[in-house]
């Protein structure tokens, strides 16, 4: 497994900053602590995809609409998360986008000697090695699905990418999430929260005909409950009987920190979680506003905010422009300032790394539970076994009726942007 640098010296701007000036100070006039490299961390950071309001695309059907600007961004941090996903399995862990460091960063002062404590879950642990100490024999991560050269990776770079095109047939571009959104009651111009956006996502996955994308699938825990049988049902699904591959998943977990506002005490889960190297981010925010969460710096969350109205890119277009897709810069938000509801992810590659994950996410939640119940739980057995089974559904339909229901409850996480 690759091994990057992710304790870099940066001072990661808060929300609203003013211009940057020479940062002496970190936080609430902590000192500086230098470690690591300040460029190694720009790149890691800049090569995940970036995914924000865009303008004059093609209309969504059903609508007028060529923008998402003010109603989209819960659905761009999703695409965010799925993006991240999809970067570790096709590319690795220890992929980073060449270019990253000649993307314009109106910020550039700011990077400077402050350390970043911790940025991204899966690359940190690879970094410090924390996995290999645990188990002497840890898998090992595969080859890299596409070709091994550096024109190959660029082409499955530029090919994710254009996956979450702006256009109609771009499979988990705004335009079929939308789509897949209309089956929930959702259209054009809604505001979408995370759990809501966590299924839909599973169903833009289940959907891909992509031959690239058969290797790879979606699992949505029910009740903050992850029924592990059930996970290893999908990555055992194959629609090519001579398929016996284990198909990786993303694991999504809709949770509630708190009631209105985030509980303070799940400030070490959720630290904890993101410095796990199964994490791919947060589909989270603050009230009003929906935030890709990639990591964290003290008690402080580091964010990719997609509310940057850009204009649209044809990426059917040869060597379309890919500067638009990754932040320049990042910023931070007071972990006091997050909305509660959420939805959590994870990748795994095949079955044994899921098994690794549930016992690692596990001892996350065991460790920064101060109640009786952890946040969420790994369940052995399937979702029928405990009585929850979910109604049989039709298959245009998004939702199970149950699931309907179990939504009800996440109806005050919606997001709005004034």
């Amino acid at each position: 497994m690759g091994k990057r640098l992710l304790s870099p010296s940066k001072h990661v701007p808060e929300e609203n900053d003013p211009a940057p000036v020479q940062p002496q100070w970190v936080g609430e006039n902590e000192p500086v602590v230098v470690s690591g490299n300040v460029e190694e961390f720009r790149r890691d950071f800049i090569s995940r995809i970036w995914l924000t309001y865009r303008e004059e695309f093609p209309q969504i059907e059903g609508s007028a609409l060529t923008t998402d600007c003010g109603w989209g961004c819960t659905l761009r941090t999703g695409q965010m998360l799925l993006a991240q996903g999809l970067i570790l399995h096709f590319l690795g862990r220890a992929w980073t986008w060449p270019d990253a460091l000649d993307v314009d960063n109106s910020d550039s002062e700011s990077w400077t000697s402050h350390t970043v404590k911790k940025l991204t879950a899966s690359l940190e642990a690879s970094l410090t090695g924390e996995r290999a100490a645990q188990d002497p024999s840890p898998i090992k991560e595969p080859p890299r699905r596409g070709s091994d050269d550096g024109g190959g990776e660029e082409s499955c770079h530029r090919k994710i990418v254009s996956w979450f095109a702006d256009s109609p047939l771009a499979c988990f571009g705004l335009h079929q999430l939308i789509e897949h959104g209309k089956k929930s009651g959702k259209t054009a111009g809604d505001w979408y929260g995370p759990a809501v956006v966590a299924h839909i996502l599973r169903k833009a996955v289940e959907e891909a005909r992509h031959p690239d994308l058969q290797g790879i699938t979606i699992y949505v825990a029910q009740d903050c409950t992850v029924y592990k049988a059930d996970v290893i049902d999908k990555q055992c699904s194959s629609m090519d009987p001579e398929n016996t591959e284990d198909k990786a998943v993303i694991i999504l977990v809709p949770v509630r920190l708190g009631g209105e506002r985030t509980n303070m005490d799940y400030l070490e889960f959720v630290k904890g979680i993101l410095s796990l190297e199964y994490c791919v981010g947060i589909i989270g925010g603050k009230p009003k506003q929906s935030y890709y969460f990639a990591g964290f710096q003290d008690d402080s969350l580091i964010y990719m905010d997609p509310h940057y109205c850009q204009s649209f890119v044809d990426v059917s277009i040869k060597d379309f422009p890919l500067e638009s897709f990754h932040c320049p810069s990042p910023k931070k938000m007071s972990f006091r300032k997050m909305d509660p509801s959420c939805t959590v992810g994870f990748y795994c590659r095949n079955i044994q790394d899921f098994e690794r994950a549930s016992e690692e996410i596990t001892k996350v939640l065991k460790a920064s539970s101060r109640e009786k119940y952890p946040l969420f739980t790994f369940v052995k057995g399937h979702a029928r076994d405990y009585d929850f089974t979910c109604t049989p559904t039709n298959e245009d339909d998004l939702f199970s009726e149950d699931e309907k229901k179990r939504l009800k409850r996440f109806s005050t996480e919606e997001f709005v942007l004034l």
